[in-house]
């Protein structure tokens, strides 16, 4: 019993370009003619096809089918690969489910990473842009402490009062308000300190993410606002020194013990 090339296509459920391609590259042997000289295609032919078709619905290139050969411990390699691949995927098909449930609660917005969903109603368009940024760019951990802050929201009004700092502000308000807003950005104010920890694995990433989220906050908020997160690190870092100086002039006392 043989079979012309549509025939052997049609069992194999496949089809006519396909079982040329096969041939093209090799995975698929040449049948006999006949003396007509049509291709006549026997049960080691349908066999065949019918191996690469479970291969490759099982996730196998083709070119790891063509490689495989009849050696059990490749083919169980390369088994073993494909299943590994496939549960990364489980996982981020996973992840994708819960944010997409998370996404159809009420008031869950996608304009703020995942996990941000009970505080975006808190943030205006510029945070909830910042926020996204720093999720690309910062340790999970990062984010976490981020998040934890905002739940917190230690002092609304001081939020509010710095989201409607007018780009005009004068001196004397940018100055207060940034010693205000100084020990939040040190942590001494709450009871979660924020440390961003770039996900870069090199310095060069790490400061291209530093960088990139400076260029970030100049272009989603004013120029006084900018001014008075400038001034609220330097007063933060000059108050560190301070602290760290006092600790070294006065450090804490050993009892005796009457060793």
């Amino acid at each position: 019993m043989t079979w012309s090339t549509r025939e052997i296509a049609e069992l194999s459920g496949s089809t006519v370009k396909t079982v040329r391609y096969y041939h093209e590259i090799g995975l698929l042997d040449e049948p006999d003619r006949e003396p007509n000289g049509y291709k006549r295609y026997e049960v080691r032919h349908l066999t065949r096809l019918l191996q690469i078709k479970r291969l490759t619905g099982l996730g196998v290139p083709l070119a790891q089918v063509a490689a495989m050969g009849t050696d059990p411990d490749g083919r169980a390699s390369v088994f073993r690969t494909i299943d590994a691949e496939l549960e990364a995927t489980v996982e981020r098909l996973q992840k994708i489910r819960q944010e997409l449930a998370m996404l159809s609660r009420p008031g869950a917005s996608p304009d703020v990473p995942a996990g941000f969903g009970g505080v975006a109603e808190h943030l205006r368009d510029n945070d909830r842009a910042l926020i996204m940024i720093y999720a690309q760019l910062f340790s999970d951990e990062s984010m976490d402490a981020v998040r934890q802050t905002l739940e917190a929201r230690p002092n609304p009004a001081l939020d509010e009062e710095f989201r409607d700092l007018p780009e005009d502000a004068d001196e004397a308000t940018r100055q207060a308000l940034a010693e205000r807003i100084a020990p939040f950005v040190a942590g001494s104010a709450t009871d979660h300190s924020v440390t961003l920890e770039p996900k870069a694995s090199t310095s060069r990433q790490a400061e291209a993410a530093r960088s990139a989220v400076g260029h970030a906050i100049q272009a989603l908020y004013n120029r006084a606002q900018v001014d008075v997160l400038r001034r609220a690190h330097l007063i933060s870092e000059a108050n560190g020194d301070a602290r760290s100086a006092r600790d070294r002039r006065d450090p804490v006392p050993i009892e005796n013990d009457g060793h």
